[in-house]
């Protein structure tokens, strides 16, 4: 890794003032000084219980240090669905997909017209499944782990046939391009290449993106699934590792590489993913050791509990530097998790196979399913609207062995129409949002049969495990604080604002769900 030396500022005069107010005054109880910059780092699957697990069992590790240093909220849930897109967009935009119009990162949209195929401008669209992952990645790849998106991959607006990219999906703004129109600087790193849609509707909110393809072996594609990185503990702490240098690097005042000198960001950051590979992957089949969980009370197994101290070092250099540079009580860090994963008692899990359901839909009428995107909470979206209400049936009746649902208990079975159309625009006036929702048995993941499955837990459920996440904000001049207020994961998108002495309203998603930033104490500001 290159060390320079260099100490470079941001020309911003938003990072001026922020920073000044600092210097000048010191954090308040009520009412926090501005900060010069904030750190966002999102851990996929990290939960409440398993941040406050750690920090106890681990009480002089980096975490246990920025919790000391932070107020940590142990009532805070992601998104429902709990899903990486729309999880990753409630943190930056304070929307959920009430305002976004993003429900996973495989979904449908019925105003687009396919990838490929025939498309007339201004004819009607027939929709299409909108997938924002490594589908979209161009092969072969530019460098290792180094892709980009191509085009021809791309769904299309009717209106003129061109190709909607990922930025132009979500419906709202977000703070990167706030931030950016403040005179401050952006810089982010995740997993696809599709997480070019955090640039925002304006396709211009970050500076700096890092996106080294994860779906990939050893950094190439194409590959065979059992070899890709995910499908290795070890490989993806490693992958975690080049993410985790680009943010040393921009800590250092350059671009992620560590070569172009461009100024510390205003507000950066990244998602970790061995957390998130230590509780899903079951190595069993491929010849390894099994992770996740060993009980019901949450304890980690060895793969899991690798994962979560090699991360936690991670997170102490990313402190360290900050230290070293001068930044650290000018910084505010933000630890958060797009989504949880489930089950977390291995005696509760169970696999489906999806195209169980599947079968149960196009039984009503052959074709009728446009889209299931099923991990632990499946989405349908149905090509003839008009026969939802038979699908609905057809799946209540449906053998539970092949739905994973039982209709019968309470907070389980299926939601759809006037209910689904209380928590979401209606589906049949919204082209995005899904037909139906299952909420299934407590423990089911949907995944292709054994020999071939290896996942023993994802995400996307309204379940506890996958939503009921960790969430703690930390500064050197904040002093300990646990608060148990009902948190949401999208007031992070208005407490960043506030940290930088902007305003909320700037954010779109707040004329749909307004937001307030996280509370300083219980019952506060709520």
């Amino acid at each position: 890794m290159n060390r320079l030396s260099v100490r470079m500022t941001v020309p911003a005069l938003l990072v001026l003032a922020g920073l000044a107010a600092v210097e000048a005054s010191g954090w308040d109880d009520d009412d926090d000084s501005p900060v010069a910059r904030v750190l966002l780092l999102s851990v996929d699957g990290l939960r409440a219980a398993d941040l406050a697990l750690y920090v106890k069992t681990h009480p002089t590790s980096p975490l246990a240090a920025l919790s000391a240093q932070g107020r940590t909220y142990t009532n805070a849930s992601a998104t429902k669905p709990s899903d990486s897109f729309p999880g990753m967009l409630a943190m930056v935009t304070g929307g959920t997909p009430r305002s976004t119009g993003v429900y996973y990162d495989d979904g449908y949209d019925r105003s687009l017209v396919p990838a490929a195929g025939t498309c007339v401008p201004g004819a009607t669209a027939p929709g299409t499944r909108a997938q924002w992952k490594q589908n979209l990645d161009r092969v072969p790849v530019v460098a290792p782990f180094i892709t980009t998106i191509d085009p021809s991959k791309l769904p299309r607006d009717p209106a003129d046939c061109s190709r909607v990219f990922p930025h132009q999906f979500p419906r709202v703004n977000n703070v990167f391009e706030l931030i950016k129109a403040a005179g401050g600087r952006t810089a982010w790193s995740d997993k696809h290449p599709a997480y070019e849609f955090l640039n925002g509707p304006s396709g211009t909110g970050l500076d700096d993106l890092f996106t080294p393809e994860i779906a990939s072996c050893d950094g190439v594609l194409p590959c065979a699934s059992t070899l890709v990185t995910t499908n290795f503990f070890s490989k993806t702490m490693a992958y975690d590792d080049m993410k985790v240098a680009a943010i040393l690097h921009e800590i250092d005042g350059f671009d992620h590489t560590g070569t172009t000198p461009d100024g510390v960001p205003t507000l950066f950051g990244m998602n970790f993913q061995a957390v998130s590979v230590g509780q899903k992957l079951d190595r069993t089949p491929l010849g390894g050791p099994r992770g996740g969980y060993l009980d019901a009370a949450g304890t980690p197994s060895v793969p899991l509990e690798t994962a979560l101290e090699h991360t936690d070092q991670s997170i102490g250099l990313m402190v360290s530097e900050l230290r070293d540079r001068g930044l650290l009580e000018s910084t505010l860090i933000i630890i958060s998790a797009k989504h949880g994963n489930s089950p977390v008692d291995p005696a509760t899990l169970h696999r489906i196979d999806p195209a169980g359901i599947s079968g149960v839909v196009n039984a009503v009428q052959p074709g009728l399913l446009g889209l299931l995107s099923a991990d632990t909470g499946p989405l349908l979206w149905l090509k003839d609207q008009t026969r939802t209400g038979d699908v609905v049936a057809a799946l209540k009746a449906a053998n539970p062995a092949v739905t994973g649902i039982d209709a019968t208990a309470a907070g389980q079975g299926v939601l759809w129409g006037a209910d689904l159309a209380a928590l979401y625009p209606d589906p049949l006036t919204d082209p995005r949002t899904p037909d139906i929702i299952l909420r299934p048995v407590p423990g089911t993941v949907y995944t292709p049969p054994i020999p071939t499955a290896t996942k023993i837990a994802d995400h996307g459920s309204f379940g506890e495990d996958d939503v009921h996440v960790a969430l703690l904000v930390s500064n050197p001049r904040l002093p300990r604080k646990t608060i148990g207020d009902r948190v949401e994961t999208r007031q992070i998108a208005c407490t960043i604002l506030k940290a930088l002495a902007m305003e909320c309203d700037g954010l779109q998603s707040e004329a749909v769900e307004p937001s307030k930033f996280l509370p300083h104490s219980n019952h506060k500001h709520q």
